[in-house]
């Protein structure tokens, strides 16, 4: 399904809200007309935000990820609104398709269409000459606090305080802690940490499911028995059935990791690694009977 909004900002459909905002910010400096005197550099700039009004706002963006560019009749985002006439009111247009309120409701935006006239035309173009007031960085947690949640003592350059880790954060995550970045005219940008999750000697996570191996001997492997595992939550008793094969999985139900949307715990797998007696352990006329029965 075609998704030109994305293209219009040069982003892939995958990128996250941050990357939204970036590739924005550096699209409508660069075609602002009070800096680009290029013939078609306004008709840009009036699709830059419009393609940015969209993909910022949540109900919007959902709305176009399932339909697409068959909003717009199956043309591009281009094509579309240059087909509707110059004269054309983008705010009025996409509030008839993306539901009422239009531009400048939902994410505080004071962007009009109607011509520029010489002036920003409510586009406040000193935003852009601002700093950045956002802060970058990255931490690591370990593996536990990640699936089960917890807290972590950030230490960084405008000080040290706690941050609560969500349960089933994964790795790559970016937690956004409001306030707590630089600060310049009376105004606080945000912190954004990057999460990355250390490795489990235990544990593989796949999704909201985890997996990982457990001993048993010969003999339980042989004619059945309960063993004891231990979970993220705690310890469970397993049943081994007889006649268990090696690497042979047994699902767990709702031990693995609680998905923050859903509220579900996914599944824990465990795999059977099957100990084997040492033939020295064993006495001289049992070894016999297993070189005589075992085929």
């Amino acid at each position: 399904m075609s998704k030109s909004l994305y293209d219009t900002l040069e982003i892939s459909e995958n990128a996250s809200n941050e990357e939204i905002k970036k590739a924005y910010r550096k699209l409508a400096r660069k075609y602002h007309p009070d800096i680009n005197k290029d013939p078609g550099a306004e008709e840009k700039f009036k699709e830059v935000n419009a393609a940015y009004e969209v993909l910022s706002d949540e109900n919007k963006k959902a709305q176009y990820d399932r339909f697409g560019d068959s909003m717009f009749g199956g043309q591009n985002f281009h094509d579309f609104s240059r087909s509707q006439g110059s004269n054309v009111n983008l705010d009025d247009l996409l509030s008839s398709l993306f539901g009422q309120g239009g531009f400048g409701t939902g994410n505080g935006s004071r962007f009009h269409f109607g011509g520029f006239g010489g002036g920003n035309a409510g586009f406040d173009f000193n935003d852009f000459n601002a700093p950045n007031l956002d802060i970058e960085d990255s931490i690591q947690i370990p593996f536990e606090s990640a699936a089960l949640g917890g807290s972590y003592h950030y230490n960084g350059r405008n000080g040290g305080f706690n941050i609560k880790i969500p349960v089933g954060i994964k790795n790559g995550e970016t937690i956004r802690l409001k306030g707590k970045g630089n600060s310049h005219n009376g105004r606080s940008g945000d912190l954004l940490l990057k999460v990355q999750i250390a490795s489990s000697q235990e544990y593989e996570r796949n999704g909201d499911d985890l997996s990982k191996s457990f001993d048993i001997p010969l003999k339980t492997a042989l004619f059945g028995g309960k063993v004891t595992l231990s979970t993220l939550y705690g310890d469970v008793t397993l049943t081994i059935p007889t006649n268990t094969k090696n690497n042979q999985r047994f699902r767990i139900k709702g031990k693995g990791i609680k998905n923050r949307k859903t509220n579900i715990i996914g599944d824990l797998y465990v795999k059977a690694n099957i100990i084997l007696p040492h033939t020295d352990s064993l006495s001289q006329e049992l070894q016999t009977m297993l070189k005589e029965q075992l085929v």
